[in-house]
């Protein structure tokens, strides 16, 4: 159950991270509660997790696929570039997240 909490924490993590631009500097009600309200499911379904998961390695798998998703979405809704330095940043997030899941 640890891990499907990861999961869930990581998903308001990239709701957090594109609920912040859209807030426009927290001028915004309605995305401003919007993002407050992912920031503070993360970091809740992620203590969640923590019962269970090595803070080191769920942390960063929290923020890894939080970064991805952040980047992936942020290309199909805002229209970003993902350029290829990007893509070799994710396989190394990736890389070093299996490792340190083998690792635990």
């Amino acid at each position: 159950m640890a891990w499907m909490y990861l999961l869930i924490a990581a998903v308001f993590e990239v709701a957090f991270a594109l609920g912040t631009n859209a807030t426009e500097g927290f001028t915004r009600l309605r995305p401003s509660v919007l993002t407050l309200l992912a920031a503070a499911g993360g970091i809740y379904t992620l203590s969640l997790a923590l019962r269970t998961l090595d803070v080191g390695v769920a942390y960063t798998i929290w923020t890894g696929i939080g970064s991805i998703g952040t980047v992936v979405l942020s290309a199909l809704i805002y229209k970003e570039r993902i350029t290829l330095p990007k893509v070799v940043s994710f396989g190394a997030i990736i890389a070093g997240a299996i490792l340190l899941r083998l690792a635990g």
